[in-house]
């Protein structure tokens, strides 16, 4: 009786295929997902569960999900003094290149501090690190994208090893969030 409703449902799904066809309808195909899993060394830091994890972070829009990422809360500070947390929230489809909190420790802290201070040049900053599009990771062996600033990045390299304008590697990248996808960075970004 088992192997009869096996040979059944076989059938069944034979002709689901073959159907379309005789009718001159293309039968459906099914394509692999394009979305890839988070990759780099960083991501095995990020939380398990809860808000800040890959899983957490997909539900929340960019600026509220990097506030949740505990690496990133330099950036946080950042894009609250430069009044971005709205625009950052409201975007759709965009890529962040996201420096972590020991990217922004390599920069002197009198020159970090003159930054935080001046509006204007602190939010320069942190749209160069902002692309108005989606960036698969296969768009960036040899990219080149505009930025939110009005400059441009240029990406380099293969499988899970990308460095963004020949200095600053991605240590976890393509992470999804509700609006877009973030690619936590080791250097902080400036523009060219």
């Amino acid at each position: 009786m088992r192997t009869r409703h096996v040979r059944r449902s076989a059938a069944l799904a034979a002709a689901a295929f073959t159907l379309p066809i005789t009718l001159g309808v293309a039968a459906p195909v099914f394509a692999a997902s394009q979305q890839t899993d988070p990759y780099g060394p960083a991501c095995a830091s990020l939380p398990s569960q809860g808000s800040g994890s890959l899983a957490g972070m997909a539900q929340d829009p960019v600026a509220t999900a990097a506030s949740n990422n505990p690496a990133l809360s330099t950036l946080v500070t950042a894009v609250k003094k430069a009044g971005l947390v709205d625009t950052l929230n409201n975007a759709k489809g965009i890529t962040v290149f996201a420096p972590t909190n020991e990217a922004f420790a390599k920069i002197p802290k009198a020159d970090l501090d003159k930054i935080l201070a001046d509006k204007a040049e602190l939010t320069k900053l942190l749209t160069y690190h902002v692309v108005g599009e989606k960036i698969t990771p296969s768009q960036l062996s040899d990219g080149s994208f505009k930025t939110l600033e009005g400059g441009t990045l240029t990406t380099t390299g293969s499988g899970e090893n990308f460095t963004v304008n020949g200095k600053a590697k991605i240590v976890c990248g393509d992470v999804q969030t509700s609006n877009g996808t973030v690619n936590i960075i080791d250097t902080v970004l400036t523009p060219m």
